[in-house]
């Protein structure tokens, strides 16, 4: 039978302290309904043999580096709990806000029922948030992976959400125009050369296909994504994007390039270049 201090300390060698007692604190919340409060008081030790046992098999897999919102099937983002599993990423707080300005900007601009796409949906954790938070918003949601839409429709189901899922390639996106009001994106955009500072439990159970960017084009999704744009926003429509803070400079020239104008840079709670958002122009003379 373990105590807290045990069980922690069995992370040891992965993770630091405070992360080693998160973690253990979070199973043991989640799963086996443990406030702080019972942990502090010794209530691990009263869980079952089977419970015990299960507890047991979580922190081995934690040892391993396994994301423990995998091995616990959930994460929480935006206030709401998401289902994730290795088909989808994790969705972080970074994304999170831009979720945020998204919705601010909608309120702002007091834009009523926008279209919006989110390309790349993953977990649809963008798409999802952006139904429920954005009044009377129409959204659709693409992905090329069929089991990260799976995941997208159980979540979207889950929290009561109307969102279109569909199986999408951005590559070889469709002939639209004028359709959406807004497109965003958090496409992939680690270089793999960037592969050796990646932590062991993103790099060895995150979906690659969702992390990185091919060597020769590192803006290869981006690129894909602004052209769609290019035609399929309406004129004024916003195209918002998640980046990595080592391409702010080619994205931006990028956007300027293909027309778009008022190219925004937003910092996240790290302090990084994180975000970006441009606008179509209303018309050629617009800047």
């Amino acid at each position: 039978m373990n105590n807290f201090t045990e069980l922690w300390n069995q992370l040891v060698p992965l993770y630091n302290e405070t992360e080693a007692k998160a973690l253990v604190r979070t199973v043991l919340e989640v799963r086996y309904g443990l406030s702080l409060t019972d942990i502090l008081c010794g209530k691990v030790n009263e869980l079952s043999a089977e419970d015990q046992l299960g507890l047991h098999k979580i922190v081995s897999r934690l040892a391993q580096a396994e994301p423990v919102q995998y091995i616990l099937g959930s994460t929480e983002f935006a206030g709401r709990t998401f289902h994730v599993s290795s088909a989808v990423l994790i969705p972080r707080v970074e994304t999170q806000e831009l979720c945020q300005w998204v919705v601010e900007d909608c309120e702002q601009n007091q834009q009523a029922d926008p279209s919006i796409l989110d390309v790349g949906t993953g977990s649809g954790a963008i798409a999802i948030t952006l139904a429920l938070d954005i009044l009377q918003a129409d959204v659709e949601a693409w992905d090329i992976s069929a089991d990260a839409l799976d995941i997208a429709r159980q979540n979207a189901i889950a929290l009561g959400a109307t969102v279109r899922m569909v199986n999408q390639d951005i590559l070889n996106a469709p002939n639209d125009t004028h359709k959406w009001d807004i497109i965003v994106s958090n496409p992939p955009y680690i270089h793999p050369k960037e592969a050796e500072k990646i932590e062991r439990n993103v790099l060895d159970y995150e979906p690659s296909l969702a992390l990185f960017t091919p060597s020769d084009r590192p803006l290869l999704f981006y690129e894909a994504i602004t052209q769609y744009a290019n035609k399929a926003l309406r004129p004024g429509g916003l195209l918002y994007f998640e980046m990595n803070p080592q391409y702010v400079e080619e994205l931006k020239n990028m956007l300027q390039q293909e027309g778009f104008i008022r190219v925004e840079v937003k910092n996240d709670s790290f302090g990084k270049q994180r975000m970006m958002k441009a606008i179509m122009k209303r018309h050629p003379f617009e800047s």
